[in-house]
């Protein structure tokens, strides 16, 4: 399509939204942009609809179809609501639970969502403010609901929105769901397709009786209480990031026993416009600032944040010369899952019956871990809902110990099915008192960690394309990368390839090809070379980038060689770059 056919077709889409059933403030939006004379915003807003994906919704707010607004919500919505009056003929009372972040429109959106729920009879729980993404899998489960919608569009930046689904269990939708619901989505044509007139009387609002509940079980995750108590002052510097973590981490913290929690006051005002970084997303650095500069100030032995929606958690933990260092999210797991593992075998709990789940792009070295004290371990693809889906099909043979993913999310339980930063950040508290009480700070305990399983380094690397030409050309990346594989990477012969669209694992040296046994395809390519580098690539489902996930090996022999082991590895990382030209 040329650029003059794509422009008379936004155009034309464009005006139906200019007719019954849109409001004044959108038809005025759309009216600006079909009179402007740059097209950009035009196209950008129109040229496909934003897609209901297996995650829901994410885009930029604003008018169009390709945005955030109330008719993409309210399609949304519709399509599911069909879909569970499908699923669920056989109920008197179908139920779903509603939350939000604290990004801008959230509450405008939530309250969309369960107007056209109840408009189309179903029972909403709508929570009375924001609250962390994982309560609101806990409150599916805890209520009895069928489904729920979180509005949240986790760690992006502010121009963003989004639009999570779940399922009966907590946990966002799998097929055969996923698809299921997808073609109800599509079917919905226009905003008078949508029910918009809520039923008030079947929307309940819910809030403290959650919370209290959520951290009730939360703080029977704990294994170390005594240990706690021995280290209650300890100081823990914790920012919410302007997010939904406000106020329930500090509660969960203080339940656990600890009582020096120190805040960053500025980033405890919540606000969707994230007025203190310039993104919320704790694996930055940046985001990290005003909390490390905090923990200078005081001296504090931990320092740890949530981003908006409070289900991923970053982390700085001081090195030997007492300076401050942003672990990666590859460590945070690997530090979690070490933990619950030993802490378990200390306490006699292990009984040959339990397991952990990480996904293919994150760290090798938990599985080195895993074997070491017998414990299965299973890999899944990225994402929670593949985590919770492992738990799903162990639940009445085997005990989850715990689970994560490299992208800063963690899941110690089960009766919620996302990943917590709430309950994470109490562990990784409990954690920093137990390696004290073992006479380590966290960072010797890392490299404790390193020396006995293995040395790794992560890195992973977001390739940024915008828009209809960016969508393009990560598509044409994924082809070349299939069709041309590197031969080496960093100076190590590709031994394995793995790929997740076709299910098959290639042996480089004899060509010959075995099946992958996962649940369904996904565009995920895996490299994994002779000296144990392992690199991933694939789409972002959720942001318009391609990622990278390098993961190169090495040994550490003692921790006075830790830094040199660092410098090492961050040199074969950058020729693995290198060879992928990124």
């Amino acid at each position: 399509m040329d650029n003059e056919q794509l422009l008379q077709q936004v155009t034309a889409k464009a005006q139906t939204w200019l007719g019954d059933g849109y409001d004044d403030e959108t038809k005025a939006e759309v009216k600006r942009m079909l009179e402007a004379e740059d097209k950009t915003d035009l196209i950008e807003s129109f040229y496909k609809d934003l897609e209901f994906g297996t995650g829901g919704l994410r885009g930029i707010m604003g008018a169009g179809s390709n945005r955030m607004n109330i008719y993409t919500v309210g399609a949304a919505t519709q399509g599911l609501a069909n879909y569970l009056k499908e699923a669920f003929a056989d109920l008197p009372e179908i139920k779903v639970a509603v939350g939000h972040d604290v990004r801008n429109n959230s509450r405008r959106f939530a309250e969309v969502v369960a107007d056209v729920f109840s408009a189309n009879g179903i029972t909403v729980y709508l929570f009375d403010s924001f609250r962390p993404t994982p309560e609101l899998s806990f409150a599916i489960r805890h209520l009895g609901c069928q489904s729920g919608v979180n509005i949240t569009a986790s760690h992006n930046p502010k121009e963003y929105n989004g639009y999570k689904a779940y399922w009966a269990d907590g946990a966002q939708i799998i097929a055969p769901h996923d698809v299921n619901i997808i073609n109800n989505v599509n079917k919905i044509k226009g905003a008078n397709e949508i029910k918009f007139n809520g039923d008030k009387s079947r929307i309940h609002i819910i809030g403290r009786e959650i919370d209290d509940a959520f951290l009730a079980a939360i703080k029977g995750l704990s294994l170390s209480p005594d240990i706690i108590k021995k280290h209650s002052d300890l100081k823990i510097v914790y920012t919410p990031i302007h997010g939904t973590g406000v106020h329930l981490i500090p509660e969960s913290l203080a339940n656990y026993g600890f009582t020096n929690i120190i805040h960053v006051p500025e980033q405890d005002v919540t606000s969707g416009n994230f007025p203190t970084v310039e993104s919320p997303n704790p694996e930055n650095p940046p985001a990290m600032a005003m909390a490390i500069a905090k923990a200078k100030e005081v001296g504090a032995d931990l320092v740890m944040a949530s981003d908006p929606d409070a289900d991923r958690i970053g982390c700085v933990m001081r090195d030997a010369n007492g300076e401050y260092v942003l672990i990666n999210g590859n460590q945070i797991v690997m530090i979690l899952l070490y933990y619950l593992m030993t802490r378990n075998a200390e306490l006699g709990r292990l009984t040959g019956k339990e397991y952990i789940v990480k996904t293919i792009v994150t760290t090798e070295t938990i599985k080195a871990i895993a074997d070491a004290n017998n414990i299965t371990m299973f890999d899944c693809y990225t994402g929670f809902k593949w985590i919770a889906a492992v738990i799903r099909d162990h639940e009445e043979t085997a005990r989850y110990l715990g689970g994560g993913e490299e992208s800063y999310g963690f899941l110690a339980e089960t009766f919620a099915r996302d990943k917590d930063a709430v309950s994470a950040i109490s562990l990784m508290a409990e954690a920093a008192a137990w390696a004290k009480e073992n006479g380590l700070d966290f960072m010797a305990m890392l490299q404790d960690i390193y020396m006995k399983y293995g040395f790794s380094m992560e890195k992973g690397i977001s390739v940024v394309r915008t828009g209809k030409s960016g969508a393009e050309e990560i598509q044409k990346m994924m082809r070349d990368f299939r069709a041309n594989p590197p031969k080496t990477l960093g100076g190590s012969p590709i031994t394995t390839i793995k790929d997740y669209d076709a299910l098959t694992k290639t042996n480089v040296a004899d060509g010959s090809i075995e099946k992958l046994d996962m649940p369904t395809t996904s565009n995920v390519l895996q490299y994994f070379t002779e000296d144990g580098t392992k690199v991933s690539v694939r789409p972002s489902g959720t942001e318009p980038k391609i990622k990278f996930y390098i993961e190169v090996k090495g040994t550490l022999a003692k921790k006075e060689d830790y830094d040199a082991c660092n410098a090492a590895a961050e040199e074969k990382i950058k020729a693995v770059m290198k060879d992928l030209n990124i």
